[in-house]
């Protein structure tokens, strides 16, 4: 399977998680907090499908000299970011060279937390191993073991991992 932005993500966000959805178990279309996600981004793009799809990723939007992502939340702000500089490097590797915009959907009453990301000779370099990473744990033969996580009461696979 090839590396995708969403594994990316969870790689940083939990190791089972990519295992699983690396796997193909998908138990994000179940999850009411997935569903609020998508009806944000989808609130952002002013009803207008903007989200283009290139080679094994999706991007929120281009404009101008950025690439713009959306997130509900910044409750991972790290993940998120390498998500994003996944995104630039697959875009580079297409002669397209932009900047990233993380634009994380605050709370009520509270503005968007806006993060700008530049891809790097360095971060291309982890972004290597990483992938390299990803692939070697989603051919392992089990998902990783379970570790319990304050993240992991608002996750889709809860019900998979602890019930």
């Amino acid at each position: 399977m090839k590396v995708t932005g969403t594994l990316i993500n969870y790689y940083f966000h939990c190791k089972r998680q990519c295992f699983l959805a690396g796997n193909r178990f998908n138990l994000e279309d179940n999850s009411e907090l997935v569903m609020i996600g998508k009806a944000l981004h989808e609130s952002k793009a002013l009803g207008h499908h903007t989200e283009i799809s290139i080679d094994q990723i999706k991007v929120d939007k281009i404009k101008g000299d950025y690439l713009i992502e959306y997130k509900k939340s910044n409750s991972d702000l790290n993940a998120c970011k390498w998500q994003v500089l996944y995104y630039l490097s697959v875009l580079k590797s297409k002669g397209i060279e932009k900047k990233g915009k993380l634009i994380c959907m605050e709370k009520a009453n509270q503005s968007d937390k806006i993060v700008e990301l530049v891809l790097t000779e360095e971060i291309e370099s982890q972004l290597e191993i990483i992938c390299n990473e990803i692939s070697k744990l989603i051919e392992m033969t089990h998902p990783p073991e379970v570790r319990k996580m304050p993240i992991c009461k608002k996750c889709a696979y809860y019900s998979y991992c602890f019930i």
